[in-house]
């Protein structure tokens, strides 16, 4: 069975064609640019074309960057303001005619990598954490989602929260070194240990890319593993929401 997976980012919307038995594309990806700015109707427009692009009429699961509930946002997140209150997957079928199941981003890497991934039978409590121009987080109890967390918003000092300093946009914010980065995300891994004491944190996003750049500045009593689908694990883990019906 095939679903349309969208993975929605901050400076990407990518999509393709997932096989959910086996968590592999069909399809090459295909990627626009995200639109600046990022409204509502802005963003629907895009996520038209890529429907488009694949001729697709089925099912779409889409993974969404901002904090949801059953496919409301609750903020904008990093994409606009007007995101605010916006029913998600009723502006995206308007748009298009699809049936859309909208999840959050970083839940729908971290079904990936649980069904298919570094996380695959591993027994306990897993978090996913995204890095990207934000910081997302997926969390898991014996391979089920508690959905929408957002241990990226956790403070880090004088008010600030991590996601401003220590995710992908930070690094090339402050033009960071990968080792300088590290320290950052050593802290970062620290403190979502001591608030959740996972037995495997899972790193996704464009770091997973260049963890072994960064993994040495790790020392934290916990297994630190690289995602293994990498950047393709949102748009895998969007098509799985669909199936499932997760939001």
């Amino acid at each position: 069975m095939e679903i349309l997976g969208i993975d929605v980012g901050g400076t990407g919307i990518k999509g393709a064609l997932v096989n959910i038995e086996t968590g592999e594309l069909t399809t090459e990806k295909h990627r626009i640019p995200t639109p600046k700015p990022a409204t509502p109707e802005a963003v629907a427009n895009t996520i038209q074309v890529l429907v488009n692009h694949f001729n697709w009429k089925g099912l779409v699961g889409c993974g969404f960057p901002t904090p949801l509930q059953h496919g409301k946002c609750l903020t904008g997140g990093n994409l606009h303001e007007d995101w605010q209150g916006i029913q998600v997957d009723t502006l995206f079928e308007s748009k298009t005619g699809n049936d859309f199941s909208i999840v959050n981003d970083a839940d729908a890497a971290g079904l990936a990598e649980i069904n298919f991934g570094a996380g695959k039978n591993v027994k306990g409590t897993v978090i996913m954490i995204t890095l990207g121009t934000g910081i997302g987080s997926g969390l898991f109890l014996d391979g089920k989602l508690l959905p929408n967390t957002e241990f990226g918003h956790v403070l880090h000092k004088n008010g600030e929260i991590f996601e401003r300093y220590a995710s992908d946009s930070a690094r090339k914010r402050d033009d960071l070194s990968r080792k300088e980065w590290g320290k950052r995300l050593h802290k970062y891994f620290k403190h979502i240990n001591l608030l959740v004491s996972p037995d495997l944190i899972i790193v996704g996003g464009g770091a997973s890319k260049k963890f072994d750049k960064i993994e040495d500045q790790f020392d934290i009593d916990v297994d630190i593993v690289p995602a293994k689908a990498e950047n393709e694990a949102g748009i895998i883990g969007a098509a799985l929401a669909a199936k499932y019906q997760i939001k």
